[in-house]
């Protein structure tokens, strides 16, 4: 008997044991170890601009993530992984130029609130970024400069023209953007007497007389700029520095480049107390962005105080290949600068093309893989043009996102105005980007994550089939549908 009940005693202390384990176990937290499912059975929602529709960032879908599986190699896919994220995200908007603001004050009251409303407003496509012109540049009615000629002391300084159109219309944006705003500007010339060419057309350089005076120039700018209560974050040093054109521009070397900012630009910002501005260099093409970042970053003088690199995407699309690798290996090389798309426009206007799909995809193609390179910004150009894609004083005619027929006084929004806003209207400033990649080159695609930990999916096809398709992050995957020649923002 007492054998028996020893017997039972033992089975009694060994299935306690065991019934420990078992409440023990699935909380025993090792590397492999899924706490939860985050992503599994989460809503998404999934907003659509696509050719021949009436979709224009239109919401097209909600529906949930399913449980994630093995994907068979006939899908396709694209796979987000929220653990891996890159830069920080400063914002996307575009230039108000001196024609903008000439176009934009030609319209009545009610299409200019709608215009502003349309890119800065709540329900339009979120723009903070502003780039502004210092003095004239192509797309102005004339060449100026806030100088009487010959003036080397500034004493002439005034922004007096900049009141009459310019500034006012950058109020207006900046009331909207509020504390998010980036506002920047670049020369496209000095004055005339100070070049070796005496022009502000057509190339010349910076006599070595006038480098102070020229990095004096900058400083009134910003002064009275911020004197008219709009915070200036930065300047990039030239437009263009290695295109000699028919309208206001300035040739530097690499080297020339470098020791203005280095000897002229970076002190003098020190010294008139603007230190915290943040200076670009490059603001030119991706083709020779290589030599420019390499002379000047490699020079610690004259990188202490450039922030990141400016660049525009014109020398490349003809021969079909934008170089986008040329921004990794700048960012893989200087981590610690920073990429901004500073200029781009669709050229050679035609008002017949308004509707030009090519054009949108052209921005969508650009966006993706700016950003998937670090870009931490993306400037178009400018924001509103006439009818004719001016006015422009050599005749430079370019298409806008959006153009206003003069005539009518009717606002004509392109493809390209959505395609943007695919971008600008979902991801904020602060997000980080998320690793992002596609099964098959017939989708491009990238991903933010915001602040308030939603997620923005991104996703382009510019083939002529609708594409079935896997979105997977992490535990969940959804199937999804997008159109021929499509842009699609999923949110989640």
């Amino acid at each position: 008997m007492k054998k028996s009940l020893y017997i039972i005693l033992i089975l009694l202390i060994y299935s306690c044991s065991n019934s420990k384990k078992e409440i023990l176990a699935p909380i025993e937290i090792t590397n492999n170890t899924k706490i939860s499912n985050p992503f599994f059975n989460k809503q998404l929602k999934v907003y659509t601009t696509a050719k021949d529709t009436n979709l224009k960032l239109s919401e097209t879908k909600k529906t949930v993530f399913d449980s994630t599986s093995q994907v068979l190699e006939s899908e396709i896919s694209v796979f987000v992984n929220p653990h891996k994220t890159f830069q920080k995200f400063l914002g996307i908007g575009g230039a108000i130029t001196d024609a903008s603001a000439e176009v934009f004050s030609s319209l009545n009251k009610e299409k200019q609130n709608q215009l502003l409303e349309s890119y800065f407003g709540e329900e339009g496509i979120g723009y903070n970024v502003i780039r502004t012109s210092i003095h004239s540049c192509d797309f102005s009615s004339k060449s100026y400069t806030y100088i009487n000629e010959g003036d080397a002391l500034l004493e002439t300084f005034s922004i007096e023209k900049d009141r009459e159109y310019r500034i006012p219309m950058i109020k207006r944006a900046a009331a909207l953007i509020g504390d998010d705003m980036v506002f920047y500007a670049s020369p496209w010339s000095p004055p005339a007497f100070m070049k070796t060419n005496k022009n502000m057309l057509n190339g010349g350089k910076l006599l070595s007389e006038f480098s102070q005076a020229w990095a004096n120039y900058y400083v009134k700018f910003i002064k009275a700029y911020e004197a008219e209560g709009l915070p200036v974050w930065g300047v990039t040093i030239q437009n263009e520095p290695m295109a000699v054109q028919i309208w206001e521009s300035c040739i530097y070397t690499a080297e020339e480049e470098r020791d203005f900012l280095k000897n002229y630009l970076g002190p003098t910002f020190e010294k008139e107390s603007l230190g915290n501005k943040n200076i670009v260099v490059w603001d030119h093409n991706r083709d020779l962005l290589s030599q420019r970042v390499n002379t000047i970053f490699e020079d610690q003088e004259a990188s202490k105080y450039a922030w990141g690199t400016g660049f525009h995407w014109y020398e490349t699309w003809a021969g079909g290949n934008p170089m986008y690798e040329n921004l990794k290996n700048t960012n893989e090389s200087f981590p610690d600068k920073n990429l901004l798309f500073t200029e781009g426009c669709n050229e050679k206007f035609d008002a017949t093309k308004y509707q030009y799909w090519p054009n949108a995809e052209r921005y969508g193609n650009s966006m993706i893989n700016d950003f998937n390179s670090g870009v931490v910004g993306w400037t178009d150009w400018n924001i509103l043009l006439n009818e004719n894609g001016g006015p422009n004083h050599v005749g430079n005619f370019c298409f806008s996102p959006v153009h206003a027929d003069t005539q009518t006084g009717e606002l004509i929004y392109t493809p390209s105005y959505y395609y943007i806003g695919h971008f600008s209207k979902f991801i904020k400033p602060g997000a980080v980007r998320v690793s992002t990649t596609t099964s098959r080159s017939t989708l491009e695609s990238t991903t933010f994550k915001n602040q308030n930990g939603s997620m923005v999916t991104v996703v382009m096809n510019k083939t002529e089939k609708t594409i079935i398709y896997n979105l997977v992050v992490e535990d969940g995957k959804v199937s999804l549908e997008i159109a021929p020649h499509a842009i699609q923002s999923i949110i989640y």
